[in-house]
């Protein structure tokens, strides 16, 4: 109506050069009105988008809301979870630490305890094998100590075999001869020797003591012990000896003077001594068993001299 209003005005009041204008700009207005109408519509339609695009973001902001508030609980608990493990671990820490200081104590304690050990060991090696060098030269000192006493043996038993042999004459006229304790004993009973009460050799005994002595002669390295017995009934005779002892003692003598007249017998090697009748070899109840008693007993003992010697090496 307006627009018809102002038409017939410019019909009526204006110039044609004036309508022309006015038309010129109803046209440029309508064109502008036509221009916002397109703007507007393409606002409008720009709001809607930015609107969708804006719903979209805020439900993408709550979603990375919860997810970050989620995420901080986790974080929370995991630092809660941390600090746990801390406190544990340094817990651990020192008490590890303690226990390897403990266990380093001990470890060198033991080290300790095993050096001595070693050099315990060290010694008792030392020692063991001193003592296997020193029974080693012991075993061999005893193998030569027993071959040394089986030579002895073996003379004196070749000697008592000699001896035997030498006096085979008078077995049977109280002569024995027998090897015991590594020795040989030559008995001759009184009545082979002197007559009752003397201590003067008979011209039989002579034969069987020089025979004996023939023996001796040959074996230097054997010592002769010749030991007078009586039995127990008291001496009775006169002069210069007292009793049984005396008569013993010079019976041997008289064996020693008959073997020392053999220059190849050796007298540091003979020895007389009288018993009397205190080493009876049989009863004196009876006179068969006193004559046994009245005795020369010769006791021919090897000289241990190369014996001692092995048995000093081996102490």
């Amino acid at each position: 109506m307006a627009l018809t209003l102002i038409v017939s005005l410019a019909s009526s009041c204006v110039t044609s050069k004036k309508y022309n204008e006015l038309e010129s700009r109803n046209a440029d207005l309508q064109r502008e009105n036509r221009e916002v109408k397109d703007d507007l519509d393409s606002f409008r339609n720009s709001s809607k988008k930015l609107e969708g695009e804006l719903a979209a973001l805020k439900a993408e902001h709550n979603e990375i809301t919860t997810q970050r508030n989620d995420l901080m609980e986790k974080l929370q608990l995991l630092q809660k979870n941390f600090s746990s493990l801390e406190e544990s671990y340094d817990a651990l820490e020192q008490n590890s630490s303690a226990a390897i200081a403990e266990n380093s104590r001990q470890n060198r304690e033991l080290l300790a305890q095993l050096d001595e050990k070693e050099a315990a060991l060290i010694l008792e090696k030392n020692r063991l094998e001193k003592l296997e060098k020193d029974l080693s030269g012991r075993s061999q000192r005893i193998n030569e100590l027993e071959k040394v006493i089986a030579a002895k043996d073996a003379k004196m038993n070749a000697l008592k075999n000699a001896v035997s042999n030498a006096l085979t004459n008078f077995e049977g006229k109280g002569l024995s001869v027998e090897q015991r304790n590594g020795k040989v004993y030559v008995s001759m009973e009184n009545k082979l020797l002197f007559d009752s009460g003397s201590w003067a050799v008979n011209s039989e005994g002579r034969k069987a003591v020089k025979q004996l002595g023939s023996v001796l002669a040959q074996n230097q390295d054997i010592a002769v012990l010749i030991e007078g017995h009586t039995d127990n009934v008291p001496y009775g005779g006169s002069g210069a000896l007292k009793d049984n002892w005396d008569l013993s003692t010079k019976r041997a003598t008289s064996i020693v003077q008959i073997l020392k007249k053999n220059s190849s017998i050796d007298p540091q090697n003979l020895t007389a001594a009288g018993r009397g009748e205190f080493v009876p070899v049989a009863s004196n109840d009876s006179e068969s068993g006193r004559a046994k008693n009245r005795r020369i007993e010769v006791i021919l003992t090897p000289k241990l001299d190369e014996i001692t010697k092995v048995l000093n090496e081996i102490e």
